[in-house]
């Protein structure tokens, strides 16, 4: 598959630096009792125990519940191939909710400059990049209605085909969603009524959007604060989160070790 900057692999690293927590092989999914990819290794303690990160997935719960404020909420109101859009979404929005998850969450919103017409009970909708364009937000959507969809996404982001890859993406990290499903609501009424939700939410945007990417922060947007997430984003989410920082932004929450040892 061929790649944008940011090669498809990086989220493959990234969940399983997310993940994981031994050293020993049988710690990954290629422990033969392990059939969950590597997003759902946490999410019961039997895919925990059977993937071999119990450990990790205890720790970092226990991190989670001591958390003393509310996360920095990010939201990106985008389109699924307007060049700009992809390479923050790529480059900087995945990377640093890698680093932050825990002070962090993010929702994505993929409508951006695309105009809503009303056709009887449905909608059309006409989109900046054609009907392409569209297509990848429509399957965005439902992909996010059905699932946690956040690492499918960059996948498709970040691919040199987003359309293409989407197949293939939700193969690799859920492949219990059934690809005719998504599909289903991607030319049905479900996607229909979904992306008209999104257009109501780009709509109710305070003060409206002007381009895209265009974000908020904790249901705020000013320049100030885009340009700080253009810039960096990592550190105006650590600057940002009011409880006590995580060590990654400089704190001194504690932090759980894991070593190698030479044996």
């Amino acid at each position: 598959m061929r790649t944008m900057k940011a090669p498809v692999l990086l989220v493959l690293v990234l969940t399983v630096w997310l993940n994981s927590g031994d050293c020993a092989p049988s710690s990954f999914s290629s422990s033969s009792s392990c059939s969950s990819p590597p997003s759902q290794w946490c999410s019961s303690l039997d895919s925990a125990v059977q993937c071999g990160v119990l450990k990790h997935c205890l720790e970092s719960n226990f991190t989670r519940s001591r958390q003393t404020a509310d996360p920095v909420a990010v939201a990106l109101y985008y389109e699924s191939l307007c060049p700009g859009c992809r390479m923050f979404l790529v480059n900087t929005l995945l990377p640093t909710w890698v680093l932050l998850h825990e002070i962090m969450t993010i929702t994505l919103v993929p409508y951006g400059n695309a105009v809503e017409k009303p056709d009887g009970q449905k909608y059309t909708f006409e989109c900046q990049h054609g009907e392409q364009e569209c297509l990848g937000n429509m399957i965005e959507t439902c992909l996010m209605n059905k699932t946690n969809a956040i690492q499918i996404i960059y996948c498709m982001e970040s691919s040199y085909d987003v359309i293409k890859s989407a197949q293939s993406c939700l193969e690799i990290y859920n492949p219990d969603l059934k690809w005719d499903e998504v599909m289903s609501c991607v030319k049905g009424d479900e996607g229909n009524q979904l992306m008209h939700q999104n257009a109501m939410k780009t709509k109710a945007l305070n003060p409206p959007h002007k381009y895209v990417p265009w974000i908020t922060i904790n249901g705020e947007h000013t320049e100030d604060l885009q340009d700080k997430a253009m810039t960096s984003l990592f550190t105006l989410v650590c600057s940002m989160y009011k409880g006590d920082k995580p060590a990654v932004c400089g704190g001194t929450q504690r932090v759980y070790k894991s070593y190698c040892h030479n044996e």
